[in-house]
């Protein structure tokens, strides 16, 4: 298990630190693992990013100054920590896992004392901390930043705070899209059945499958090109959008390409799909789950959307803006310590400068669809109402969909975690008035 920890230390400092994403980090510091020391570094890593501050409020009770020691020696104590508390691990085997890393490091007498302390005194940790400032209480409880968790005081209130801060905390299901091209729901679900891997239908998104607990995609992976891995709630999106084949789509910020290749199923492959990413890295990703769908309707174009040349404009553009992701914390736990509260300013600033862009490209009769995942009206209601007080041509409109209703009003798509049991998405229907 020694290369499993080191893997883990290794990933937490490339997340932490330099601001890795939590999958990447892993395809490159997990990748030798075989599969069940890779689960083991995933359940590692994503566990100690949900209960960060907790695990270092109990570090600081056995060491004042952690300033002098390195990334590798803190992280290090973290997933000892993790372990010992949150997965049960024999504690023989976390101290002596843990000071063998320590080793290069030049710090295994302390690892090994602090970790010592911890099991002397486990029954005086306390996990949950008191604090009389609710927002404290909550911030440090659940590992969310502070400023992150009175803003959202200020949106829901301290009960339901505390609520959305848990349940970013749970482990969320793996969401699957049915690939209605090759297969239909019912045929795919009834297939993994057959192999013995629990599933059901998505309780709004028509092709939607959600997996039982404990449901890896390795386990999955012998039906590739059936499926594709998207959340309910992005799902949906896709139906605001409502293509038509033979259609001329533009997907503006287009990968890792769910909604893409989403879009591409709702309109039978047959039409055209411009789909734009600039970062080259996530470009290729998009153009590897076009190919192992079987696409051929979807054009990659590795560009800025400001660049972008076109001679015809488009009956229907998606606008899924890059954004703070605060809407999918549940799935991606590092979001909570990516950015500053100031940067939200900057996320509905740039993100207004994109409607404004896509807006130029759409056809006089055409629909434009702004989608992000996040929770946060700042990207979401006042992108639009910002958007609108320039762009008087266009007006918002409902959607047709009618199993979309329950997530719609004054037209305006939301879904939340806490209420939906699905990623936060915010998402809007414009077109030109008439």
């Amino acid at each position: 298990m020694k290369e499993s920890r080191i893997s883990a230390v290794t990933c937490l400092g490339d997340i932490l630190k330099k601001k890795g994403k939590p999958k990447q980090s892993l395809d490159q510091f997990a990748q030798t693992l075989d599969r069940r020391d890779r689960a083991f570094v995933m359940e590692i890593v994503y566990g100690v990013l949900r209960n960060l501050y907790v695990l270092d409020g109990i570090i600081s009770q056995f060491i004042k100054n952690t300033r002098p020691l390195g990334v590798s020696t803190i992280n290090n104590l973290r997933i000892a920590l993790y372990q010992m508390l949150f997965m049960r691990v024999p504690d023989f085997a976390v101290v002596h896992e843990a000071v063998k890393i320590e080793k290069p490091n030049g710090k295994p007498s302390l690892v090994n004392a602090v970790l010592r302390n911890v099991i002397r005194k486990r029954e005086t940790i306390k996990l949950h901390m008191q604090h009389e400032d609710p927002a404290l209480e909550i911030a440090i409880n659940t590992s969310h930043p502070e400023w992150l968790i009175r803003r959202w005081i200020l949106l829901y209130g301290v009960d339901e705070t505390r609520t959305i801060a848990e349940i970013n905390n749970s482990k969320a299901p793996l969401t699957l899209r049915t690939n209605t091209l090759r297969i239909s729901r019912q045929d795919l679900l009834e297939e993994l059945r057959q192999a013995n891997i629990p599933a059901r239908p998505t309780a709004c998104a028509p092709d939607g499958l959600v997996l039982g607990e404990g449901v890896s995609y390795q386990d999955i992976f012998g039906f590739h090109g059936l499926f594709a891995v998207q959340d309910e709630a992005s799902q949906l999106i896709s139906y605001l959008l409502s293509p038509n084949p033979g259609e001329r789509i533009l997907d503006a910020c287009a990968a890792p390409g769910g909604k893409t290749t989403h879009i591409a199923q709702l309109m039978k492959d047959r039409g055209e799909i411009i789909a734009v990413e600039k970062n080259p890295f996530r470009a290729r990703i998009l153009a590897e789950n076009i190919r192992s769908l079987g696409l051929r309707s979807v054009q990659l174009l590795q560009s800025d959307l400001a660049e972008i040349q076109i001679t015809q404009k488009f009956d229907r553009i998606l606008l899924d803006a890059p954004c703070s992701s605060v809407g999918v914390i549940r799935r991606n736990p590092d979001v909570r310590y990516r950015h500053m509260e100031k940067d939200m300013v900057t996320f509905s600033h740039n993100q207004t400068l994109l409607m404004n862009i896509a807006a130029q490209l759409l056809k006089k009769d055409g629909r434009l669809v702004y989608s992000v995942c996040s929770t946060d009206p700042i990207e979401g209601e006042h992108v639009i109402q910002n958007f609108l007080k320039t762009a008087c041509e266009f007006r918002i409109i409902e959607t047709d969909q009618e199993f979309l209703a329950p997530y719609m009003k004054n037209g305006f798509f939301r879904t939340y975690p806490h209420k939906h049991a699905m990623d936060g998405f915010f998402g809007v229907i414009l077109c030109k008035k008439t």
